[in-house]
């Protein structure tokens, strides 16, 4: 299925703000507010990502700003009441980055993002230079995907390698990504192989079966 599964480096943002490991707390938030951005990557050398600065790590600031945590708060929250004390990117900063690559899938980078519970994730090359940024909104670009694009390699690319020659040809329809297959195949127990690779094409929402066996029996 050569057309899936869609990769990072189609729909990353390739202009991306960055930040030097020295640079100060009020930098890093004038960026975030000129670029709409929730975290910034930080860059060493010739762009070497060596950790993400986001929103979280910069709120302990505000938190711990006028107040005096107990011993349990300290013990319990010693990583977070180091960033309020925080001044440049290199002590706010959480290293190592979780990164992905531009020839990832945009699955992989979806449950990397799950994973660590980020919103964005730097894209890096081989030795992990920064090559773009992809984020939340990135990933879900493909369910704007044209409907008879999908049904098209739905039909090249599955319903063609799977029911060859059905009784009656296999119609895909698709509408707001939903993809539907009728017809009579001669062996139903390929539907359920069908609706994984249905799913794994990129853009579909679900998939329906309207499909019978050769006794007539419908499989969905």
């Amino acid at each position: 299925m050569h057309d899936t599964p869609h990769i990072v480096s189609a729909v990353m943002t390739h202009t991306v703000a960055a930040i030097g490991r020295r640079a100060n707390f009020k930098e890093i938030v004038q960026l975030m507010e000129q670029w709409k951005v929730s975290a910034l990557p930080v860059l060493e050398g010739e762009g070497l990502v060596i950790g993400v600065v986001s929103e979280a790590d910069l709120l302990p600031k505000e938190e711990f700003r006028d107040s005096d945590p107990d011993r349990y708060t300290q013990l319990r929250r010693l990583s977070d009441l180091a960033k309020a004390g925080a001044v440049t990117a290199e002590d706010l900063m959480t290293a190592p980055a979780v990164t992905v690559r531009a020839n990832a899938t945009l699955a992989q980078a979806a449950r990397t993002m799950a994973h660590a519970k980020v919103k964005r994730l730097p894209v890096v090359d081989d030795v992990g230079l920064l090559e773009g940024v992809v984020s939340r909104g990135d990933l879900l670009k493909v369910f704007l995907r044209d409907d008879e694009d999908i049904a098209e390699e739905v039909r090249r690319e599955v319903v063609s390698y799977l029911f060859r020659a059905p009784l009656v040809p296999v119609r895909v329809q698709v509408h707001d990504g939903v993809v539907t297959l009728t017809g009579r195949v001669r062996d139903t127990s390929l539907v359920p192989v069908a609706a994984r690779l249905v799913r794994a094409v990129e853009g579909v929402v679900d998939v329906e079966f309207e499909l019978t066996g050769p006794s007539g029996q419908q499989e969905r």
